[in-house]
């Protein structure tokens, strides 16, 4: 149909006009449709749609899938949200995603949400409470199927705001004491004992620690762990830990400020253990500056295992934690119904092991 002139006028009559009006109405496809075609219940077309809650056959499934894609048929998720008071969303709060491994923890939790069916919403607390208190009523308040929760340090105020609303919570990467969940994490303190065991072993005198920004230790948090860690083997060497652990913040750009005056001081260590990799990459960029020698002048560690470990210059030894199991592990605690009935069992602690990466910035020569 040729298009209208440009310069017709808007009252004019038009010949390229359709109304809509006159269309024949298709009719909308439900969900009986489907169960019709497929030869079996709504039910059943339930559980393959939904993933669940009781297992569809093969064959059955095939079928189902067979008739969807016949039909058209597109669930109203509206209407189920509305149904059931959940959605087929999951809350996920993390203290900062420009971080690497906080970044990388997200992905993985959203390719396991994934492969349940599900999708993740996102949200920042940049450490502040009162922004974690505000994801936490905005998530919950959207009827989330469920809340994965990775807190520096979980706050009355959210502790309470989770009792409120009954909600289903699955604590990813710490165990804090203020609420009694389930909780999915690594071996925090085993993994840095392994980090620092390993540089004592380079025969250093002592391991000095960067441990994060809290004076006052918070109870279940991964970074007090690793300094809970490097203490133990500091002490199992007979080594004196006593002004040898230096508060920085978990990025490499506040640590590199850290690491540029504690290299540049009269009582340089031998060797430091960062809590984080993000404050070891920040080490090794300050030691560059420096013109000290990794790891021949001074040797480093890290832990967390983020992809940049292995391109940092050089590369950085670290400690590695199961991200990809312990995201699926957390997806699986936060949609599994039977947690959540009263007085049933469950495995309130899941926590994987930790292992050691040898890379070149302890002496290593991999």
């Amino acid at each position: 149909m040729p298009a209208p002139p440009l310069n017709r006028r808007y009252d004019e009559p038009r010949d390229d006009f359709v109304d809509t009006r006159r269309l024949p109405v298709v009719p909308k496809v439900t969900r009986d449709d489907v169960a019709r075609l497929a030869g079996t219940s709504t039910a059943v077309v339930s559980y393959v749609i939904n993933n669940g809650p009781r297992p569809v056959a093969p064959a059955t499934r095939e079928r189902v899938l067979a008739a969807i894609k016949q039909l058209g048929y597109r669930p109203d998720r509206v209407a189920q949200a509305m149904a059931s008071r959940r959605t087929d969303l999951i809350g996920l709060i993390v203290p900062d995603a420009r971080q690497p491994f906080f970044a990388e923890m997200a992905h993985a939790v959203e390719q396991a949400a994934s492969e349940r069916g599900k999708m993740v919403l996102v949200g920042n607390s940049d450490y502040l409470d009162e922004r974690e208190v505000h994801y936490l009523r905005a998530f919950l308040g959207m009827r989330v199927s469920g809340l994965i929760l990775i807190s520096q340090g979980l706050s009355d105020n959210a502790a309470t705001e989770i009792d409120a609303w009954d909600a289903r919570v699955v604590l990813l990467h710490e165990r804090p004491e203020a609420i009694d969940d389930i909780a999915v994490r690594t071996d925090d303190i085993g993994g840095a004992q392994l980090a620092v065991r390993h540089l004592l072993e380079h025969g250093h005198d002592y391991v000095a620690c960067l441990g994060g920004t809290e004076v006052t230790p918070v109870i279940g948090d991964p970074v007090t762990d690793h300094v809970v860690g490097w203490r133990r083997a500091m002490e199992e060497a007979g080594r004196s830990t006593e002004g040898r652990l230096f508060q920085a913040p978990y990025n490499r750009y506040d640590a590199y400020e850290v690491a540029l005056d504690l290299l540049a001081g009269p009582d340089r260590p031998p060797a430091i253990f960062c809590a984080t990799d993000d404050q070891a990459i920040g080490v090794l960029r300050a030691a560059r500056e420096l013109r000290i020698d990794v790891p021949e002048q001074l040797a480093v560690a890290g832990f967390d295992d983020v992809k940049e470990a292995a391109l940092a210059d050089p590369p950085l030894t670290t400690v590695a934690s199961d991200r990809q199991g312990m995201a699926r592990a957390a997806v699986d605690a936060v949609l599994d119904d039977s947690l959540r009935v009263p007085g049933a069992k469950r495995e309130r602690l899941r926590q994987f092991p930790s292992r050691l990466v040898v890379r070149n910035s302890c002496g290593c020569h991999t």
